[in-house]
């Protein structure tokens, strides 16, 4: 058998799927405890704090709809698209430590487990 067809796939893909959405859902309900998983201070400023707010939202969705992805190709038994939404996910992860390199600190927090996601990614999808 073929790891691509391993049962561990889309199990491990699950657990992605819904720890991405929570952080997803974290976004949303709060902000700030998001944005320091970024290794950034929270603004002291009303303004800034509104644009961040806003700011997480977008994140939050994003994380959210990466989880919902995830979810659908699993369920639905399509393991190159599985593949291939991890392999996004692991895209996503590398930008987020960028970002957190291009702060000075915290890219390792996104590195660590966006590298296994590819990974992961590139087993389903590759057929390997």
């Amino acid at each position: 058998m073929a790891i691509s067809q391993s049962s561990f796939i889309p199990f491990l893909s699950t657990i992605f799927a819904a720890i991405g959405t929570a952080f997803g859902v974290n976004a949303f309900i709060r902000p700030e405890h998001a944005l320091s998983m970024f290794e950034f201070d929270y603004p002291t400023s009303a303004d800034a704090k509104q644009l961040v707010d806003y700011l997480m939202i977008v994140y939050g969705v994003r994380d959210i709809f990466i989880g919902v992805a995830l979810l659908s190709a699993v369920y639905s038994g399509n393991r190159k698209v599985l593949g291939w939404n991890l392999l996004g996910f692991a895209g996503a992860a590398f930008a987020d430590g960028l970002v957190c390199k291009m702060n000075g600190h915290g890219e390792w927090n996104h590195w660590g487990y966006g590298s296994f996601v590819a990974i992961l990614g590139l087993l389903s999808a590759g057929g390997f």
